[in-house]
């Protein structure tokens, strides 16, 4: 637990930050330092900070974005791998809201179950679970930086017969503590970046694992340290080498996704020709690497220094592409009518899609479904006042746009503040063509496509997976394009009206 933190709520703030992970600290170091009149606080549902990267626990846990852009972009990546372990993540993270003494301003074990806006009050309610029980406060804005995945449950298709598995089952979600791997036989179920985490990691516990995937996924092999960085530490210094490296990774990352998009078949090619070398002198047959959509339909998935492929040479780990028909006693049938014997069956199947934490957000004491809303420039929701919600990219680092979604929200309320209104909330002002926020064909996203808002046909209402030209218009953002704002005085007259109309 933190020995640091919010020991007493007050009433009421100027800020509500949900959520203590990547996007919260980087939301607190934003209004410390762009909003600086603001009094805020973080709530954060778990005992400790760091989000994902304190919740996950399973052997080999790590970043599948290299840490000079999914660092912020205030303090330096100083560790030895750009693609880094989780506990050195957490770490970093730890060390980063300690210096900024954003530590000081997070509440722990406090969840946000429902928040409340009053058109008559111009303010938030927000209801929650605190260890001295339920509680309320008050804000005048709200930030959700709680991710967009459930903390409490993972996903695991129905697979008949699991309840018959006589051995361990296992989502790597809730890695138990003390898990010995050492001469277990291990079924991993998934082809994601969980599962070619988890494969490797347990054949280095000395487990025999086998891959089982539905379908494969594109895989690339990258240096898990990146050698230009610490060249250019000793000759720029810590931060002027972090921004360099930094931009390069951006330039790099982005030019290989639009690549993939304008010239799909090529950029396959290119990326199954790399997998192709990495099994040569195997026995490993190419289907098991050749997806049938196109490449950045779903993400990439990473393998630092090339560690699953090590694996899959050692002999110690066995890939199957193929469906399950069943689980039995003794492992799991699959359709060709092999039977994968297991001790251990883990489901690295994928998340549970939420917004808000969980929370209940309403207007007036009506419910708002966020996924019948429009998001305006990938954070603010269509009709909701004073509030915004921390969505990251699909084709790059998460803590690019959360950076750029943390600027904009100070500017506007900067500009809340500086003009005298009491709110204000993005409105599309003609019709459009709506289409999930999240771009994604991967089956989480997919399978929660009526949780997610959704983004419209033109700017600022479309999410364009481009960090350059999104940080170029964040920059020149105009604050009231698509935006009403209402003043205080506008309220208590439209009170009184109603009021003398009684």
């Amino acid at each position: 637990m933190s020995t640091r933190g919010v020991t007493a709520l007050k009433d009421h703030y100027d800020v509500i930050v949900v959520g203590a992970g990547l996007s919260g600290i980087n939301a607190g170091y934003r209004l410390q330092t762009m909003s600086p009149d603001k009094d805020y606080v973080i709530l954060e549902g778990r005992e400790s900070l760091g989000g994902t990267w304190d919740l996950f626990r399973y052997p080999g846990i790590r970043s599948d974005s290299d840490m000079y852009t999914l660092g912020f972009p205030f303090e330096p990546w100083t560790g030895e791998k750009s693609i880094a372990d989780g506990a050195d993540i957490l770490q970093y993270l730890k060390d980063t809201a300690a210096k900024y003494r954003i530590d000081e301003r997070i509440a722990y074990r406090t969840r946000v179950t429902a928040a409340d806006w009053s058109e008559a009050d111009t303010q938030w309610t927000l209801t929650l679970t605190t260890p001295d029980g339920p509680a309320e406060v008050t804000s005048d804005f709200i930030y959700l930086c709680s991710g967009y995945y459930n903390y409490e449950k993972g996903f695991t298709p129905d697979f008949p017969g699991l309840d018959s598995f006589t051995g361990q089952v296992i989502h790597p979600q809730f890695w138990p503590e003390n898990f010995d791997a050492e001469g277990k036989r291990v079924v991993v179920i998934g082809s994601g970046a969980t599962a070619m985490t988890l494969v490797p990691a347990l054949a280095r516990e000395g487990a025999h694992v086998t891959m089982l995937q539905r379908s494969p996924t594109y895989v690339v092999s990258l240096p898990a340290k990146d050698s230009l960085a610490h060249t250019l530490r000793s000759k720029l210094g810590e931060q002027r080498a972090y921004e360099v490296i930094r931009w390069k990774n951006v330039i790099t990352s982005l030019g290989m996704y639009q690549f993939a998009q304008r010239m799909p078949k090529a950029a396959a090619s290119v990326l199954t020709k790399g997998v192709r070398m990495q099994l040569k002198g195997t026995d490993i047959g190419m289907e098991h690497f050749t997806p049938r959509y196109g490449p950045w339909d779903q993400r990439l998935c990473v393998v630092p220094d090339g560690d699953l492929f090590k694996a899959l040479r050692s002999g110690d780990v066995d890939i199957v592409t193929d469906t399950i028909t069943g689980v039995e006693p003794d492992g799991v049938r699959v359709s060709s009518g092999t039977l994968l014997e297991a001790d251990v069956i883990v489901t690295a199947t994928g998340l549970q899609v939420q917004m808000a934490g969980g929370a209940q957000i309403s207007m007036n004491g009506e419910p708002v479904d966020l996924g019948e809303r429009f998001i305006y420039r990938g954070m603010m929701l269509e009709g909701l006042p004073n509030a915004a919600v921390c969505i990251g990219y699909t084709n790059a680092s998460w803590t690019l746009r959360s950076d750029l979604s943390s600027r904009y929200f100070c500017m506007f309320v900067n500009h809340l503040t500086q003009q005298g209104y009491a709110y204000g909330y993005p409105t599309v002002s003609t019709s459009m063509k709506g289409s999930p926020a999240l771009d994604l064909k991967s089956g989480y996203i997919q399978r929660s496509v009526s949780v997610l808002p959704k983004q419209g046909d033109r700017r600022p209402w479309f999410l364009r997976q481009n960090y350059v030209l999104d940080r170029r218009d964040t920059k020149r953002a105009d604050v009231t394009d698509d935006m009403t704002f209402v003043r205080a005085s506008e309220v208590r007259a439209a009170a009184e009206d109603q009021l003398s109309r009684r």
